[in-house]
């Protein structure tokens, strides 16, 4: 009985939001291991950390369940999912499963931190090579990961305030984001690299 109430405890603690989510340092020093794989997702994808983290900050507010609403029948039962968004990435099922071919990660989780942010670099990376989309144009690599690859290219996202709201918060985080990391102990203390 004790041992499933501190595993349960434990896990909570592992997947419970960060403290404050808009200073990327306290993220790293909270959660130790995120750096380390945001850096490796880096490293891999060439997507800097301040913008994947943005978009996990945008999608899901670290939360590890995260899940759209559902749609109400009758105004309050709860009927299906406003789409299969799940997790830090709010990666739909079918591109999940893309990402997961693509990259032979049979085990890959969205509700896991190190999958999911190399499911951001590995979506962003598409968008660079698929649509010629500079590591730097926050507002076309977020606009592209909210909007997917074709609802990029055809410009409608353009013509929705909600989306173009969307993306300048986004890239007002990214540029606190880049602000606060390099200042940060987590990358000056090789903790983590």
């Amino acid at each position: 009985m004790v041992v499933v109430a501190v595993g349960t405890l434990v896990a909570c603690v592992s997947t419970s939001p960060p403290s404050n989510s808009d200073d990327i340092c306290r993220i790293f020093d909270e959660k130790r291991s995120w750096y380390r794989s945001a850096a490796r997702s880096e490293k891999k994808w060439g997507i800097p950390i301040p913008t994947m983290m943005a978009v996990i900050y945008k999608e899901s507010s670290f939360r590890a369940t995260a899940r759209p609403p559902r749609k109400k029948i009758l105004g309050f039962i709860p009927g299906r999912r406003l789409s299969t968004s799940l997790g830090y990435s709010q990666a739909k099922e079918e591109t999940w499963d893309d990402y997961v071919k693509a990259t032979k990660n049979r085990t890959a989780s969205r509700t896991n931190f190190a999958d999911s942010i190399d499911f951001v670099g590995w979506y962003l990376n598409r968008t660079v090579k698929h649509l010629g989309v500079a590591t730097t144009n926050t507002e076309a690599l977020y606009a592209s990961y909210h909007a997917g690859l074709t609802g990029y290219q055809s410009g409608a996202w353009r013509n929705s305030p909600g989306i173009r709201n969307s993306v300048a918060r986004f890239q007002r985080q990214v540029q606190q984001y880049e602000r606060q990391l390099r200042t940060c102990t987590v990358r000056n203390r090789g903790w983590f690299g």
